[in-house]
């Protein structure tokens, strides 16, 4: 896959790309869409979420464009700085990538970004939609961000690992192959 550090830099944009916007979806339409709808009393998430303003964040409505960028900010670099690295790494200390099939290697690598990724950008998310009208509570943030866990790690594992990553590394591949002058596992001339 990526063989150099551009390289690992767009395969992480690719993926947090994907990944930021299926979690916004999951989070919005799957876990809080009923209950946007009852509270605002709306036929449908999105006019549910316009309705009220937008969505809940940093203590007041943005509109969810915001909701994304920020969460593709922090997913972002904090996939570049810890998720990447030490997921190989991890990945490395179980399998070894010369002697196992690649395929054992990359789930290998999925699983730990996944357990690596999904407790920290939970760890954010508890930030970021942290109930300050009622002011600042340890318990309530550790009590979200458990919930949070809860809530996005089997969602993180199977979409990671049945739909993102085969997407991602797909895309991945008709870049770069194209761009090396390879196609098929053969140079072209």
């Amino acid at each position: 896959m990526p063989k150099n550090q551009f390289q690992r830099m767009v395969f992480a944009f690719l993926t947090v790309l994907v990944t930021v916007h299926a979690y916004v979806f999951y989070s919005l339409y799957v876990v809080n869409g009923e209950v946007l709808k009852s509270v605002t009393g709306e036929g449908s998430v999105i006019q549910a979420i316009n309705a009220q303003g937008g969505v809940y964040m940093f203590g007041r409505m943005l509109p969810i464009w915001v909701i994304v960028l920020v969460e593709f900010c922090f997913a972002y670099g904090l996939e570049c700085v810890m998720g990447s690295p030490l997921s190989f790494r991890l990945a490395c200390k179980v399998f070894d990538p010369k002697k196992n099939h690649p395929m054992l290697f990359e789930t290998a690598i999925i699983c730990a970004t996944v357990g690596l990724m999904c407790p920290a950008m939970s760890f954010l998310a508890a930030w970021f939609y942290y109930p300050y009208y009622g002011g600042f509570n340890l318990w309530t943030l550790l009590a979200n961000w458990l919930k949070l866990v809860c809530f996005n790690f089997p969602f993180a594992y199977f979409s990671q690992l049945f739909f993102i990553q085969p997407l991602v590394r797909t895309v991945f591949k008709v870049l770069f192959e194209r761009r090396n002058g390879v196609k098929n596992g053969v140079v072209e001339e």
